[in-house]
């Protein structure tokens, strides 16, 4: 029972650890190749750095990002 029991742990958690790596890699990839086209150099130092579960990727993309468009559409 014991064995059973840390078995069906251990896919739990491989199952998390996972979903997490995949989560983090899709927005660390879609941040990082946002920042490149902006020429965000900073951004995207940090962005590759800091690895946060994706929410700085996040926060990047939809907020940062998206200012700096609606700023360059202004100018225009």
């Amino acid at each position: 029972m014991l064995i059973n029991s840390f078995n069906q742990n251990m896919w739990v958690m491989g199952t998390i650890i996972t979903f997490l790596v995949l989560w983090t890699l899709i927005w660390k990839g879609f941040a990082l190749w946002t920042s490149a086209r902006k020429g965000s150099k900073a951004w995207f130092i940090l962005l590759l750095i800091i690895n946060t579960f994706g929410i700085l990727e996040i926060i990047y993309i939809y907020l940062i990002a998206k200012k700096s468009e609606e700023n360059e559409k202004l100018m225009e």
